[in-house]
């Protein structure tokens, strides 16, 4: 049976926040200045305040039940709003050196990294930004285990996103069918269906194993192109149509691809698929942080 309010130890909400934070219990007790035996009588202390696990093993550190995360979306507000009548908002981007990392594909980054670094030499010289590859399929775990801050990508399957993440769409890019100027079908303006489907098609794979979605939206409408190579770089796809006959079927968005379009010909594909929202997401559990909520922000500004 729970605790009431009346007789529960609201010191515990500070082991709670440092679990969900750090994922780790000696990480834990080593940013709350506590011994590991103190932080995990604590947990055994709340585990009976909620009468639930809270936390169970995973790996070299621990992940939240299902309840540990519902209760953090309002103790975590809670939290906040309490740490700010009682301190100050303790980071100083002028003066830090973290490290931001982020999750993302070779195309992403492409557009992310000059802006982010454009804004960080005037606002956080000394913040490091460490980019660790998107696969689509992983990087909800790589959020969980703390292996990045942030994730910027599309999310491949709405039906199971984990309640864990929140997000914020940054963009949206279209598909363009990308090939060598000199390539046969480049005289066209408007690619003929059965021409293009039956041209040698390079994709991107970031998985290295998954359909890429451009033939699952074809599949949709009973149709097939001839699909000879998967890459699982963004950039090894525009070399290969550079120096051959393949063609490709990129993601392009107007105003923020970067310049490297030199040799080739961009064409729009003959079945308009549609539009995939880029998103940026964390983990619930940095609602709290305020180098993660000052990263946010900058993310979201350059994007507006």
């Amino acid at each position: 049976m729970g605790t009431s309010y009346r007789s529960a130890d609201l010191n515990l909400l500070k082991v709670f926040e440092a679990l969900m934070t750090e994922g780790n219990v000696t990480r834990a007790a080593q940013k709350l200045s506590l011994t590991q035996p103190t932080v995990s009588n604590a947990l055994r202390r709340l585990r009976e305040t909620y009468d639930d696990r809270l936390f169970v093993r995973s790996g070299a550190g621990i992940k939240p039940t299902r309840r540990a995360i519902d209760l953090w979306g309002p103790l975590a507000q809670s939290l906040q709003i309490v740490r700010g009548t009682l301190e100050p908002d303790r980071f100083d981007a002028t003066q830090s050196s973290a490290t931001l990392g982020i999750s993302m594909s070779d195309y992403v980054a492409s557009i992310v990294v000059p802006r982010l670094e454009k804004r960080l030499a005037v606002l956080a010289p000394s913040v490091q930004v460490h980019t660790i590859p998107n696969t689509l399929v992983d990087f909800g775990p790589v959020l969980a285990n703390s292996q990045a801050d942030f994730a910027i990508s599309v999310f491949a399957d709405e039906v199971h996103r984990p309640s864990f993440l929140k997000s914020r769409a940054l963009w949206s890019p279209r598909f363009v069918c990308v090939m060598r100027s000199g390539h046969p079908l480049a005289q066209f303006k408007k690619l003929p269906l059965k021409r293009f489907l039956a041209a040698r098609h390079v994709d991107v794979s970031l998985a290295g194993k998954t359909l890429p979605s451009y033939d699952i939206f074809l599949r949709s409408h009973g149709l097939k192109r001839n699909l000879v190579a998967t890459v699982n770089h963004y950039s090894a796809a525009y070399d290969a149509v550079r120096q051959s006959d393949l063609i490709a079927v990129l993601p392009w968005s107007r105003n923020l691809d970067p310049p490297r379009m030199s040799g080739l010909k961009q064409v729009p594909v003959p079945l308009e698929a549609t539009a995939r929202v880029i998103e940026l997401f964390w983990h619930q559990r940095h609602e709290t942080s305020a180098f993660h909520q000052w990263a946010r922000g900058v993310l979201l500004e350059i994007f507006e």
